[in-house]
């Protein structure tokens, strides 16, 4: 069979349960943030407003734990699917180049890539994974650890004072509340800007909405896993028909309201930060 022309090849890079999963941990993060930021900066002047749009104090709190409920469950169900590809499975995940364990490789692309930056090196030959992008995996880890260990520990407060001091609440409403503010700085900043508001990829990257990217844009972002793929002889297995124009514009849609969500939240962040 006859191979469509370039431009319209994709390469598959996301099947349909990463795209599920990231789809309800975003729609849980920016529903957490939207609840639990009112109570954060109860006296900013745009707390009560906020608020009222999830029905009040109190309703907003029950929708901010149905929120974490749902951020656990996408968190266990990617844990379990790691588990069972790497046990069952017997897939590579600890090392090579489709892992998202750091490795070597992770930093001397970062030194080349500070190099690209001010104009004394070419652009590193990233693969399946960069750097950041392991460093935002990885970071859901640890704030799933920080901030849903002390989130529990507020909902559930006579449960762990059986075994805990009563200051240890005090100290997890403040660890809860700043390790949360700085995710949210973070995703609304660092993680947008990667992801969606680099030159090339903005306004918006639906590749984890449509599971593809294009043939051209896998070897011009990621050339090392290109060629790699290519050597390997496996760019032909991973071929896919180009995205509809509707799961295009599904991915448009949903992307940019969650990134004009992220945005809206942020400056309302730095309101109440410097105001």
């Amino acid at each position: 069979m006859p191979h469509p022309p370039p431009s319209d090849r994709h390469i598959r890079r996301f099947g349909a349960f990463d795209r599920t999963v990231h789809l309800a941990l975003m729609t849980s993060f920016l529903g957490l943030a939207a609840t639990g930021l009112p109570l954060l900066f109860i006296e900013a002047p745009w707390a009560p407003a906020l608020s009222r749009l999830f029905g009040g104090v109190e309703v907003a709190g029950t929708v901010h734990r149905v929120f974490a409920l749902v951020m656990l469950g996408s968190f266990v169900a990617h844990v379990g699917r790691v588990l069972y590809r790497l046990f069952v499975r017997n897939e590579p995940l600890l090392w090579g180049p489709a892992s998202m364990v750091p490795q070597p490789r992770d930093v001397r692309e970062f030194v080349q890539h500070v190099q690209w930056f001010v104009g004394r090196g070419p652009r590193p030959r990233f693969d399946h994974f960069t750097y950041w992008e392991k460093f935002d995996y990885w970071a859901v880890f640890w704030g799933m650890a920080i901030i849903g260990g002390s989130g529990f520990m507020l909902w559930f407060p006579e449960l762990f004072t059986r075994v805990l001091p009563g200051q240890a609440l005090n100290v997890a409403l403040l660890v809860h509340g700043e390790e949360a503010l700085l995710a949210a700085g973070f995703i609304f900043t660092i993680h947008f800007f990667n992801g969606h508001f680099r030159p090339e990829k903005f306004p918006i990257d639906t590749v984890i909405f449509t599971g593809s990217v294009s043939e051209e844009d896998l070897r011009e972002e990621r050339p090392g896993e290109y060629d790699r793929l290519v050597e390997e002889r496996r760019l032909e297995s991973l071929t896919v028909t180009a995205p509809t124009r509707g799961r295009v514009l599904y991915g448009q849609i949903v992307g940019g309201l969650a990134l004009t969500t992220g945005v809206v939240l942020f400056v309302l962040i730095l309101r109440a930060v410097l105001s």
